[in-house]
Order: C-alpha cells, then structure tokens, then sequence
C-alpha cells in the first residue's frame, strides 16, 4: 500500500471529525488531571488545519505534513501545540520529497514523531503523557504487512492503561496520587490519531 499527500490528507480530515465529536471528552479528562482545555485546544487546532485543506493542494505527503505542523505549533494552545507540531515536522524531514510512502515509510515517518515527542516533552513510558501510546505503538509496528485492526486495537489499550499510570510530567504530576484512575488526555487523542490512520487504511485495502 502506498501513501499519496491525498490519502494523508483524508486520514487527517477523519482525525479532526474524531476529535471534534470527542472533544467534550477529552476537555472533561484534561479538567480531572490537567489544564481543562485539551479538547478545545485540539478542536481549533483541526478545524484551522481543516481550512488549510481547503485553501491548498499538497504534491508531497512531507509537503503536507510541514504545513500542518506550522498550524499546529500555531494554533493548538498548551503544551499539544508544541508536541504534536515537532511531530509533525520530523514526520515532513522523514518523507521528504517523496510522492508517495509505503506503510513502513509512513510507520518510520511516525517513528521519528515520537522521537519528537520524547524529546521535547522529555518525558518516558509509565509517566502518563502521550508518550504512553506512541512509543509502545511503535516499538510493536514496523510498518511490514501492518494488521491494522491489531494496529488500532493496541492504541485503545495503551490509552486505557495509563488510567493507572501515576503521573511524572506535567499539570498532572502535581496531583501525586490522585490522578490515578484518570485517562492520560494527550494518550486520549493519540489513540484518535492512530485509529483514524488505521481507518484510513482499511478503507483504502
């Protein structure tokens, strides 16, 4: 299977729809262990990266991913904005000038995101950060023949275990004990951007 910008593009029109019907949700986990604003600050985010779509035509999957990492670092508050950007940005240097990328191209994309990510939040696995299902993701998934139903079931029971995660790293940290029995936000929305991509990939075949 082959990535065009196109076909990028689609998985990240799937992953704002998702995140605009779950953003109540994801504002209410953030206010138990958070700022509270995760949802609302992802939801303008896509919907800014929405009008991008409509505004400009992509001839590269690292052409796109660039000029989404810009909005995100531009549009989305806190401390997502900044993440998901890096991410964004190392996924671009990754495919570089290419017109399409394979599955493990795209997984090998994503893997330098979460090198990104690691980086700048300088947070580990078991801290209860967006971490928690990026790295274990992508450890398990080389991007050879992905099962991607396997592929979106493992990013829900990631996100979903870091409920009892006790928190290291950021607002949620200062809470100590009390944010165990709460969903990581960050790991919430990754497991959107995950699940939308393996959508994605089962509606192509």
């Amino acid at each position: 299977m082959t990535w065009t910008a196109e076909d990028i593009q689609h998985w990240l029109k799937q992953f704002a729809d998702q995140i605009h019907e779950h953003k109540d949700e994801l504002t209410d986990l953030d206010q138990k262990i958070g700022d509270g604003d995760h949802g609302i600050n992802m939801a303008r985010g896509v919907k800014e990266m929405n009008k991008l779509f409509d505004e400009k035509t992509f001839a590269t999957p690292g052409e796109l991913f660039k000029a989404v990492a810009m909005v995100y670092i531009g549009k989305i508050g806190g401390a997502s904005g900044p993440l998901y950007g890096s991410a964004m940005m190392k996924m671009a240097s990754s495919a570089g000038t290419q017109e399409t990328l394979s599955d493990k191209e795209l997984i090998d994309a994503l893997k330098a995101g979460k090198t990104a990510i690691e980086q700048r939040g300088k947070a580990s696995v078991g801290e209860k950060t967006m971490v928690d299902v990026w790295v274990p993701l992508l450890q398990k998934f080389d991007g050879s023949d992905v099962d991607w139903n396997a592929f979106s079931d493992e990013a829900d029971e990631l996100k979903a275990k870091t409920k009892e995660m006790h928190a290291k790293k950021g607002r949620a940290a200062y809470l100590g004990a009390r944010s165990v029995g709460h969903i990581d936000p960050g790991s919430a929305s990754s497991a959107l951007f995950f699940q939308t991509l393996a959508a994605t990939a089962r509606e192509r075949g």
